[in-house]
């Protein structure tokens, strides 16, 4: 078997557990139970068609691991493990790169937070995170997925994938379309922003969403995990995608949601995301949040109509009409927001 070929070359055994860890939308990811040794570690297949570059993820995570260390960072760490030949990612015959992670014991995961204060909790670890990884110099972070916040490129991607759609497709999407277009100026501002250097370039996480935080059994922090994503942007993105992920009172399959915005939950993960980072930020940075919400959720919504008209070839899909019931659930998520902002 080849994964059995990949296991052996991180553990030297083939007595062990492998399980399936099936939340993630991009890599492939297993809990491996080494049982001659009693020690799990995650096994992870990198999606290379989304990271065209596994290396560079690879030399991220130990720049990150050093300066979190170098900065007394009080978080556990996940550390990259190597093969018994000294590798940190091994080649399968596809020529598919797979890694070795350490794992941390007794640790669970939210999809959704729980409750307001481990909202507040994982808010509070990443700006922890976030301050802690951004000192006076920039590293040498390398770009593992490039154009990813290249927003303008997000918009022509969708015009062009709703130019060349299937018929059918469009015709499902017929009412997301309608208001997605009607907000295709949301992220202009941002775009000037950016443009015209008005928000500092930062580390970030990239992928903020709750699920990134392992908690112990009290619902206390344990430690950021996932840093594929990590890149060099502004830090406006993380808070948005923080409220994506965290305000949502359903699941982001949920195509049939009403009201799933949790305005309670918005202004617990506000305060999270300010207690380490609120004198760090611009004036630029800190007035322009409630903003950085709306487009975040939108850019998200717009990647996942996108997906669809293009025929579900980027997200791991379950049925057919999986990217458009993400599409819902964003956009009414979008709408709830805005209404509590007063942007309607």
């Amino acid at each position: 078997m080849e994964l059995n070929d990949i296991v052996i070359q991180f553990i030297g055994t083939d007595n062990y557990n492998l399980t399936p860890i099936t939340d993630g939308l991009i890599n492939t990811t297993y809990l491996l139970e080494n049982k001659d040794q009693g020690k799990k570690f995650i096994l992870q297949k990198i999606n290379n068609h989304v990271f065209k570059q596994p290396e560079v993820i690879v030399n991220n995570h130990l720049m990150i691991n050093e300066i979190l260390r170098s900065n007394n960072y009080h978080f556990q760490i996940i550390e990259p493990i190597p093969s018994l030949t000294d590798k940190l990612l091994v080649k399968d015959v596809n020529d598919d790169p797979w890694r070795m992670l350490s794992f941390v014991e007794n640790s669970i995961t939210f999809l959704t937070a729980p409750s307001l204060q481990t909202a507040f909790e994982a808010a509070k670890t990443f700006s922890y995170f976030l301050t802690t990884i951004n000192t006076e110099k920039l590293p040498a972070i390398e770009d593992t997925l490039p154009d990813f916040l290249n927003f303008e490129k997000r918009v022509a991607d969708y015009k062009n994938a709703l130019k060349d759609a299937a018929p059918q497709l469009k015709e499902n999407a017929k009412a997301e379309i309608e208001i997605t277009n009607q907000l295709l100026s949301l992220p202009d501002q941002w775009i000037e922003m950016e443009k015209n250097n008005q928000i500092p370039k930062r580390i970030i996480h990239a992928d903020v969403k709750i699920s990134n935080i392992l908690f112990d059994q009290n619902h206390q922090p344990l430690a950021v995990i996932d840093l594929d994503t990590m890149m060099i942007s502004t830090i406006l993105y993380d808070f948005g995608t923080m409220i994506q992920s965290y305000t949502n009172t359903t699941y982001e399959d949920d195509g049939k949601a009403r009201n799933n915005f949790n305005p309670e939950m918005y202004k617990v993960v506000k305060e999270g995301f300010l207690f380490y980072l609120k004198e760090k930020l611009t004036t630029e940075e800190s007035g322009n949040l409630d903003y950085a919400a709306q487009v975040a959720i939108y850019i998200q919504e717009l990647r996942f109509l996108t997906d669809y008209l293009n025929g579900s070839v980027y997200y791991s899909t379950k049925y057919p009409e999986h990217n458009l019931d993400r599409t819902k659930n964003q956009l009414e998520l979008l709408k709830g927001l805005r209404e509590y902002l007063g942007s309607e």
